[in-house]
């Protein structure tokens, strides 16, 4: 399984159509700690650029990649791969803040929403090419850490 996301191109297959995704950087990308890959999104019919830097590289066992720029303040996706049942589980943990600054809270309501639908496409794609049952895809949320005021702000 693991080859499969280590081709970007597969990127492309396990993201719904309605986000228009498409990757911008030219084929081949060599996938390693600090590859850099560009993108193209439409969220709610708002074109974008997303540029993800690879943060993390452990063949068969787990990547990460990280938003540099694009729709959220914070975005950090770890995916994991272990062992289980002769097959293998596939794990998300997903670090994420949208932006809107003080309504952070209340568009995170609502942006959460829509990110499930998107790894809810990813497992079924994925159930597809591999079989295995789509309903076991779980996504991990973890909370960033909220940013404060310095000492002294008003």
């Amino acid at each position: 399984m693991f080859p499969f996301f280590a081709d970007a191109k597969n990127l492309e297959r396990l993201t719904p159509p309605w986000l228009s995704f498409r990757i911008l950087t030219p084929p081949p990308i060599d996938m390693h700690v600090g590859a850099l890959i560009d993108y193209r999104i439409s969220l709610r019919g708002l074109p974008m650029r997303w540029r993800t830097r690879i943060a993390r590289w452990e063949p068969d066992r787990a990547f990460a990649d990280e938003q540099l720029r694009g729709p959220y303040a914070i975005w950090h996706h770890t995916h994991t791969f272990t062992p289980q049942d002769g097959g293998t589980a596939l794990g998300d943990d997903v670090v994420m803040r949208p932006k809107g600054g003080p309504m952070a809270p209340l568009v995170m309501k609502f942006v959460r929403g829509d990110v499930e639908r998107i790894f809810q496409y990813r497992a079924k794609v994925m159930a597809e090419v591999f079989g295995g049952s789509e309903d076991r895809a779980s996504v991990r949320w973890v909370e960033p850490i909220p940013v404060s005021a310095p000492a002294g702000a008003e």
